[in-house]
């Protein structure tokens, strides 16, 4: 909950140009998300909503780095496309997800983490690329290395979470549907029931039975 709290805080430093303490602010928040999933990990305290939040706060991160750098003319407007274009490309699997019976969500894949883990190393250097010197210089050719490659693996994390989605609607659709309860028998006696004697009665007395009722009904 802290890092969705630091969000606003870290655009409007990106936008005053405080670049040292927004990247300190992005540092804290990374070393706090962390630590707190090594502790729920080793406590065995996980929840839901954790699982739902983290995700969201990274993403709400990258997006609030793409307003800042993209208002400082830091990084072009088609690398804001592909990232927002991919975001909605995904929105349609929330709901379909939801209404096959599961949570909403689909667990996190690697490649996904792994686009999310180059992006957000991606920004802050392209940010410390927009200062002078061979640092500044080294710390642009890195970041954009990270970003390439970040929104190669983002975009093919959605095709990932698309397969799935078709995977569970396929099995949705595949499985039958659950038989309906048998009605209620009609009253009276089972139908072998005039087939077996009564009790006490020798053996053949039900055939026997049978044979007298069927030629009275022949007479």
């Amino acid at each position: 909950m802290a890092r969705l709290v630091g969000v606003p805080l870290f655009l409007w430093l990106v936008l005053i140009e405080a670049d040292w303490w927004a990247l300190g602010l992005l540092v804290f928040a990374g070393l706090s998300d962390w630590l707190d999933g090594k502790l729920a990990r080793v406590l065995n305290q996980t929840s839901k909503l954790g699982m739902v939040l983290d995700p969201a706060a990274d993403r709400l991160y990258i997006f609030a780095t793409l307003v800042g750098l993209t208002i400082r003319d830091i990084i072009p407007l088609w690398l804001v496309v592909l990232l927002v274009a991919r975001e909605v490309a995904i929105l349609p699997i929330a709901p379909i997800v939801r209404r096959l019976g599961y949570g909403g969500t689909l667990p996190v894949h690697f490649t996904g983490k792994a686009a999310t883990l180059c992006l957000l190393y991606a920004f802050p250097l392209l940010l410390l690329g927009d200062h002078d010197g061979g640092a500044g210089t080294t710390a642009k050719v890195v970041g954009w290395s990270f970003a390439i490659w970040g929104t190669a693996l983002y975009w093919w994390a959605a095709v990932l979470y698309w397969t799935q989605t078709r995977q569970l609607v396929l099995a949705g659709r595949a499985s039958p549907p659950d038989p309906a309860p048998d009605p209620d028998p009609p009253p009276g006696p089972p139908p072998d029931a005039a087939e077996e004697p009564a009790e006490g009665a020798p053996p053949g007395a039900g055939s026997a039975a049978r044979r007298s009722e069927r030629s009275q009904n022949s007479g």
